[in-house]
């Protein structure tokens, strides 16, 4: 079993240590062919002596697993810290530093990206932290990549999050890449968000499609995935919102945070991710479903924004579909 590790510091809020436990931990319904005993083993360990006070009111006592859980950690999830806390526990930055040196992935919501920096495991690569602290992560840490504009950060075997909510983002990505987007689907119903929001290129995840409040745009989205399978073109899907091409896509744009096009080819993967996972269909036929005019045209985009070919993400993912005899 994968196991999650989440190391607490004194001043760790409540609200993303507990982000981790409830994607991770909490036991769901299994959709067909993932019993949850084959998803996670979740432990909460002391990154230092405690007992460790949580923000705003909770406390953390008692006995905990120490720095040694790391030694069996899978994935380690860095909560954020303290505001303002820079002093990290040198035996905690020897303990991310061990996991990750022999293959566990390592992973920070927040200002826990603060610790992965201290810890150097940041050096050189692109990370995220909340948007109030990009500056400070910048500062204090000049080999790190400090992106300003997105959610979260795939960098492979290390990844950060912006935020408070996108750590909820972060997680069912990883849930997506652990289990594919039926599970990470499953688990999102149950947290009651939207589906996992994924975007980009390979190795680099910007930010995701944030979910629309206007109502007016949240028609038009569901237009268009009604129409999946169909030619869309920016000025019929205007005109189906009653508005010019020109309008509609800058108010496209600064309601959803990309243009209609790009919009439109990362739900047309998104949906060709579902038919790969759940069907049998040929790759061309999974391209005509989703609205891609070639299977090239489908491998193209599914390269950039999963970073892998639809053949492969089908060995990975494929829930095998049973005929039934008739009995």
């Amino acid at each position: 079993m994968h196991v999650v590790v989440i190391p607490a510091l004194d001043g760790t809020p409540m609200f993303e240590l507990s982000t981790g436990a409830q994607v991770f931990g909490m036991e769901r319904p299994a959709p067909i062919g993932v019993p949850p005993e084959q998803w996670y083993d979740v432990r909460v360990c002391a990154g230092e002596p405690g007992p460790l006070c949580l923000r705003p009111f909770g406390r953390l006592d008692g006995d905990m697993p120490g720095l040694d859980a790391l030694d069996e950690a899978d994935t380690v999830l860095v909560p954020p810290t303290a505001e303002k806390r820079f002093d990290f526990p040198p035996a905690l930055l020897d303990a991310l530093r061990r996991a990750h040196d022999r293959g566990a992935r390592i992973a920070s919501v927040c200002t826990g990206a603060f610790v992965l920096a201290a810890a150097g495991l940041l050096d050189g690569r692109p990370a995220i932290t909340h948007w109030a602290d990009v500056d400070e992560l910048a500062r204090r840490h000049p080999s790190v990549n400090v992106q300003r504009t997105v959610l979260y950060v795939d960098d492979g075997d290390v990844l950060t999050s912006a935020g408070v909510a996108a750590g909820l983002d972060l997680c069912l990505h990883l849930v997506r890449r652990d289990h594919g987007s039926r599970v990470a689907n499953v688990v999102a119903r149950y947290c009651l968000v939207p589906p996992h929001r994924d975007g980009g290129q390979a190795q680099y995840v910007p930010a995701p499609v944030p979910s629309p409040t206007s109502s007016g745009f949240s028609a038009s989205l569901d237009w268009a995935r009604g129409r999946i399978a169909e030619p869309i073109d920016v000025a019929t899907w205007a005109r189906a919102a009653g508005q010019s091409p020109r309008s509609f896509a800058r108010h496209f744009r600064a309601a959803v945070g990309s243009t209609p096009l790009q919009w439109l080819a990362a739900e047309r993967v998104r949906r060709a991710r579902e038919l790969l996972e759940t069907t049998d269909l040929p790759v061309e036929a999974v391209a005509a479903h989703c609205g891609f005019a070639t299977a090239a045209g489908l491998r193209r985009h599914f390269g950039r924004h999963v970073g892998t070919t639809p053949h492969a993400y089908r060995r990975t993912f494929h829930e095998p579909v049973h005929e039934t005899d008739g009995r």
